[in-house]
């Protein structure tokens, strides 16, 4: 090879360099990431409650199997549910629909209470849904707040319910008018109280009192946590014919203050969790209704006050629903950084004109509590990235959002909606919950990680408690495979790390595959494109030496004192036991 120039060499030295780069998802080429895990940084215990799942139709055995730690009665229909005759409303979510079609009463609060028994053999805590909106069902008779013989057509009508109202067969319409009155097509309720009881604290205290001797208290194994409404915000929206104009957050505060104190007093175990808003426009409100503030700032500013002023507390968790970027598989991959990316700005308004920068979700809820009602914890009791493809991009940014979940210290989420145990995004709890088949679990201690390219590849740790294995996740979002080394620090290593693979390859099962070396304190891999892959270290107990002054005797009989060398072992307190995976 003749070296011409200088700068023909380092031409040549870039061409060989990019014969090595690997295309992202986007399109765009880079280097192999550098990674590491530290063992003895950064170490913060994971909640086991952020695996939780919605729990409509979640399959039982896989509950069982992946032992969701949480499973929720909410969503907007549990705004109206009425405890007493076990039905609710389903509000704009479907035609207005109230009542459950039942042939006869039905057993007060059967529903609930059948969620908490179908998932108690996962041991699942359950979270409940407190209505704190101001009207609630009334019959579970089926009904509806616009029918089309009262109100006129309507641009859609319920297709398969016709309920028979005041002996006439109806038609349910969706409360829009194809004729605008007085500018809006919108109908309004002028009879609510026709199939609605207005909701006390009271009301709902009996409740929380039925679930209390059903199941016994928070503290006793019964129902754990409590949240205040859904999506209070919108209730002028998906509730509009009961609450058809904008609630101020002055209002929830109110409202969630005189209902948590109900639960508590029922219960003063219960953890309770508010306001449970939907994303973006639920988080911030309208500040100059809020003193300047954010809703969720005002809402821990509220709280703060009435624990200062009744020396009691009621807000357990500051909680609130997101739901990220699905349009694109890019854009689901790349949105899990609005969790906690300082440098990333996934597009939103919220970011654009309130929070003038990047969303960073997580750190900054954990500043508003911090500034306005320390000692609250964070949850986001609703929350998706599934695009409802069945994909594999779905099942790795769940997995993302896991380890982003983790590694952040999130305290409590819960995922919308239950995948069927043989869709891709369930495996994604499979590799937290149980990535062999066996019950072994994601660890519980988060450890430090680091790669210099997470938008290409993620990588998490945590180290069990039960046997101290560190566990790896590294999930490649890219398109092509990636050749890297991964760099472990303060370990004592055995020489080859078990490894569990989930890919396109094959969507119906993690795959453990061949033992991944380990050599010179790196785990060097290729990941597979679109593949999340679970490495298990499992640390080989460590020596010490101990210096110990022995007698002994010499020839003559005469004692002396020898210096032996103490072999003993440490590090590992089951090291007389096989090595778990």
């Amino acid at each position: 090879m003749r070296i011409l120039s200088l700068k023909a060499t380092l031409v040549g030295l870039l061409a060989l360099s990019l014969s090595a780069l690997l295309p992202l998802a986007c399109g765009r080429s880079t280097r192999a990431p550098t990674l590491s895990v530290d063992a003895a940084a950064s170490r913060n215990p994971i909640s086991p409650d952020i695996y939780g799942i919605a729990s409509y139709g979640l399959d039982a055995m896989f509950a069982r199997e992946i032992q969701v730690p949480n499973i929720r009665w909410g969503g907007d229909a549990a705004s109206r549910y009425n405890w007493e005759v076990d039905s609710s409303n389903s509000g704009s979510d479907w035609y207005f629909m109230g009542g459950s079609g039942a042939a006869a009463a039905p057993t007060p609060g059967a529903s609930p209470d059948l969620m908490v028994n179908t998932y108690k053999p996962a041991h699942a805590n359950a979270l409940i849904t407190i209505p704190i909106l101001p009207y609630v069902n009334k019959s579970y008779a089926w009904s509806c707040s616009f029918p089309v013989s009262e109100y006129g057509e309507q641009t859609s009508t319920n297709p398969y319910v016709f309920p028979v109202i005041n002996g006439v067969r109806e038609t349910c319409g969706n409360g829009i008018t194809t004729v605008a009155k007085n500018g809006s097509t919108q109908l309004l309720d002028h009879d609510i109280l026709a199939n609605h009881t207005p909701n006390t604290p009271a009301l709902q205290q009996r409740w929380v009192q039925h679930l209390v001797s059903t199941f016994g208290t928070g503290a006793g194994g019964g129902i754990k946590y409590y949240q205040l409404d859904n999506e209070p915000l919108g209730w002028s929206n998906t509730h509009r014919d009961v609450q058809p104009t904008l609630v101020t957050y002055a209002t929830i505060v109110q409202l969630g203050q005189a209902y948590a104190a109900a639960v508590k007093q029922a219960d003063s175990s219960a953890l309770v969790l508010g306001p449970s808003d939907f994303t973006l426009g639920g988080w911030v409100g309208t500040a100059s209704q809020q003193g300047g503030l954010w809703a969720g700032q005002y809402y821990l500013q509220q709280m703060a006050a009435y624990e200062r002023t009744h020396h009691f507390r009621l807000l357990d968790y500051l909680d609130e629903h997101y739901y990220f970027n699905t349009h694109t598989p890019a854009a689901q991959l790349a949105s899990t950084r609005t969790l906690w990316d300082r440098t990333y700005n996934g597009g939103t308004w919220v970011e654009q004109y309130d929070f003038k920068g990047p969303m960073q979700l997580i750190p900054r809820f954990r500043n508003w509590i911090n500034t306005y009602y320390p000692g609250t914890k964070l949850s986001l009791s609703e929350y998706s990235i599934d695009s409802g493809q069945k994909s594999i991009v779905d099942a790795i940014a769940e997995m993302d959002v896991l380890g982003i979940f983790g590694r952040e210290q999130l305290d409590f989420a819960n995922m919308w909606s239950p995948p069927a145990p043989t869709d891709p995004i369930a495996y994604s709890f499979r590799m937290f919950r149980n990535y062999d088949g066996k019950g072994h679990q994601f660890g519980d201690t988060s450890i430090r990680t680091v790669s210099s390219d997470e938008g290409s590849l993620s990588l998490y740790a945590a180290q069990r408690t039960s046997d101290n294995a560190v566990t790896i996740l590294a999930i490649n979002k890219t398109t092509a495979p990636i050749r890297s080394a991964i760099a472990l620090v303060n370990l004592s290593l055995p020489p080859a790390a078990q490894v569990y693979v989930y890919s396109a390859a094959n969507l119906t099962s993690i795959v453990q595959s061949a033992n991944a070396a380990i050599a010179a304190g790196t785990l060097a891999y290729t990941f597979p494109s679109y593949s999340a892959v679970m490495f298990v270290v499992q640390p080989v107990p460590s020596t010490t030496t101990r210096k110990v002054t022995v007698p002994a005797v010499n020839a003559a009989g005469a004692p002396r004192f020898l210096r032996h060398s103490l072999i003993r072992n440490v590090g590992n307190s089951e090291r007389n036991t096989a090595p778990h995976p």
